[in-house]
């Protein structure tokens, strides 16, 4: 794929979110509320005075530190209830790197650096929302390369609802473009 000029993984830098929304660590958690309220976020990057990313404050961060403990939020500063450090990546990095760094930490966001500066925001939204066209992307090399795999990963059964009948099955495997059922599939056969 490389000789005809195409890429075969999907980067960071692809499927980041920037600009990053950032808060001061001396502004309130209620503060901090409102901007990701306002903006349409689940998280902002808390920086210090002289404008180093030092954490982040999710919903999560301000249900559990603040709401659930019944604290008044316009008395609690970002520095306190952040997660810190900021995790980050590179943005060359690969989104299935990404993806095992989250999984392996236990988090849903990194910060993605570079040459030392925050440039971006990946979080795990962002990478399932692009896992079709990767699994897409994937057939398509495959086809292209005229590799014996094709078919296996194709015969692979997936989740989901049968696009014949519209039933949830764990076993649809893909005929003519469409995941179909095992029933569906049965069905058919017996008609051709």
């Amino acid at each position: 794929m490389s000789e005809i000029g195409l890429r075969t993984k999907m980067l960071v830098r692809d499927v980041m979110s920037s600009p990053v929304v950032t808060i001061d660590e001396a502004e309130t958690s209620n503060q901090a509320a409102a901007n990701m309220d306002m903006k349409d976020l689940g998280a902002v990057i808390v920086q210090n005075k002289s404008g180093k990313s030092i954490g982040i404050i999710t919903e999560r961060d301000i249900v559990k530190r603040v709401v659930a403990k019944n604290l008044k939020p316009d008395s609690i500063k970002a520095k306190d209830i952040m997660t810190t450090p900021l995790v980050t990546i590179e943005p060359e990095a690969s989104i299935s790197d990404a993806a095992r760094r989250m999984t392996r930490l236990d988090i849903r966001r990194l910060g993605v650096t570079y040459k030392g500066n925050l440039v971006g925001i990946i979080s795990s939204k962002d990478i399932l929302a692009v896992m079709p066209e990767l699994i897409e992307i994937m057939q398509e090399r495959h086809r292209i390369e005229g590799d014996a795999r094709t078919e296996e990963f194709i015969e692979t059964p997936l989740s989901g609802y049968c696009d014949r009948c519209n039933t949830y099955s764990d076993s649809l495997k893909e005929r003519n473009g469409q995941n179909i059922c095992d029933e569906c599939r049965i069905e058919l056969e017996t008609e051709e």
